[in-house]
């Protein structure tokens, strides 16, 4: 299973952080899902007034999340689904997604959750969309990560 050897992490109080969270629409069941988890994730971090931006695909997540960065926020949370296909289409959706994911981070030096979910199959997006019955929240982990991130981002700045 994927989520063997995942980092554990513990609630913290992270009410004073500002964050997005961008989700695609594609494959609604799923959508739904990783978005539940990540807001799930942030009232547990003490967020309780999170952006929730919703956009065509998963191709579109850099793009918005480069906005959102400039925006002033500590943290996002990108959550996609891209299940393979037939045709090349899934490798460059995957690549461009997370090369830009990476770049948006990078440059605004600011933590980007990567709950973009590259699977071969509805299947096993759904196992880890966190619903009810799936053995994995990844909704829920990305956004952990991002607020831990954010964090040690701003234990670093102070010193």
């Amino acid at each position: 299973m994927s989520g063997h050897g995942a980092p554990t992490s513990q609630p913290f109080d992270a009410s004073g952080l500002k964050v997005a969270v961008v989700a695609a629409t594609w494959h609604t069941q799923v959508m739904d899902g990783l978005v539940a988890g990540a807001e799930r994730a942030l009232a547990a971090y003490g967020i309780t007034e999170p952006e929730v931006v919703r956009v065509p695909g998963t191709f579109e997540l850099p793009v918005v999340a480069a906005a959102l960065a400039r925006g002033g926020y500590d943290a996002v949370v990108a959550l996609g689904v891209v299940i393979r296909g037939g045709t090349p289409h899934f490798d460059y959706v995957c690549s461009a997604a997370t090369v830009g994911l990476t770049q948006v981070s990078v440059d605004h030096a600011m933590p980007v959750g990567f709950g973009v979910l590259t699977c071969d199959t509805e299947e096993q997006a759904l196992d880890r969309a966190g619903l009810e019955g799936s053995a994995e929240d990844k909704g829920w982990e990305a956004t952990a990560a991002a607020l831990d991130t954010a964090r040690v981002l701003r234990t670093a700045r102070a010193s």
